[in-house]
């Protein structure tokens, strides 16, 4: 869409959306319509119905413009999440930034374990204390003290701009969560030692080979230190095997997000340092996504 062309034509909402989908499906862009629906409705303050019962409305030079900047930012291949400013997680919506990992339908399914475990396993408890390790915008955190009703949730990141979002989207979804900085790999205070029931973290676990094939959509824009894990992606794992063993009560469960290739490798890490009761979960697409763990020592 060049000046020239968008000052001499006059342009309808239909119009506009459907040469900028063609455009964008043109420079291979997938889900071109889906993608051109949200940044102009993002501009317009319509929702996706709107747009199409307002199709025939013209379009003011100054809502071209603002629609064009934030096209211009897709074209670049920055996530469609990142321009907007939000996305849904676990049917609740949360404010994100570049901060932060950008929420994923895989790691529902760790939050859907979660939730599953903390009903059969601590029905009875007045209290069930869950660490996530490596909050980001605090999806995960969130989304369990939405669904888990005797959940005391602390979270933890290393990052102070993560933890500003995380807190964000708790106090907007009115749920207390005890937020702190911290790196999961340096010694812990004391206070959290021995102290949870449960502990659950999506860490980095992407190799160096398979982090240059990524899109150009997570390589170039998603946080490089939250994706990579090492040459072969388990060196949080490996680092963090025996650290969290000391966060756990006795017979604590853990749940990690795991790459679909990594169950065997996470599960000899972790029986090394004490856990059992290793259980495996599929995503969606029937790939490896989630390990299920307990810590083994029991009470004295």
């Amino acid at each position: 869409m060049s000046a020239a062309e968008t000052k001499q034509k006059k342009w309808t909402l239909l119009e506009l959306l459907n040469w900028t989908a063609e455009y964008l499906a043109k420079k291979g862009f997938e889900d071109a319509r889906l993608n051109v629906e949200r940044l102009l409705g993002y501009t317009l303050g319509l929702s996706r119905i709107q747009l199409y019962t307002n199709f025939d409305r013209p379009l003011l030079p100054d809502e071209i413009s603002a629609f064009k900047a934030l096209l211009q930012r897709r074209l670049t291949h920055e996530p469609l999440q990142y321009i907007l400013g939000e996305t849904e997680f676990y049917s609740l919506a949360f404010k994100i930034s570049t901060d932060v990992l950008i929420p994923r339908p895989e790691t529902e399914v760790l939050v859907e374990h979660i939730v599953e475990t903390c009903t059969h396993s601590f029905a009875k408890e007045e209290e069930i204390f869950i660490l996530d390790v490596g909050t980001g915008s605090g999806c995960i955190a969130v989304a369990l003290a939405k669904n888990v009703a005797n959940a005391v949730v602390t979270a933890i990141d290393c990052s102070p701009g993560a933890l500003s979002v995380a807190q964000g989207n708790a106090s907007a979804h009115d749920v207390e969560i005890k937020f702190h900085e911290l790196d999961a790999l340096k010694p812990w205070p004391m206070e959290f030692l021995n102290t949870f029931d449960l502990l659950v973290s999506n860490p980095p676990y992407i190799s160096y080979s398979e982090y240059q094939t990524l899109q150009p959509e997570i390589r170039l824009f998603e946080p490089k230190t939250s994706l990579l894990g090492g040459n072969d992606g388990l060196e949080f794992y490996r680092k963090f095997s025996n650290i969290c063993s000391t966060l756990l009560k006795p017979q604590g469960f853990v749940f990690f997000e795991i790459g679909e290739r990594q169950a065997v490798s996470v599960r000899n890490i972790f029986a090394d340092a004490g856990f059992s009761g290793f259980q495996v979960y599929d995503d969606l697409n029937g790939r490896n996504r989630v390990v299920k763990m307990q810590w083994s020592r029991s009470k004295e």
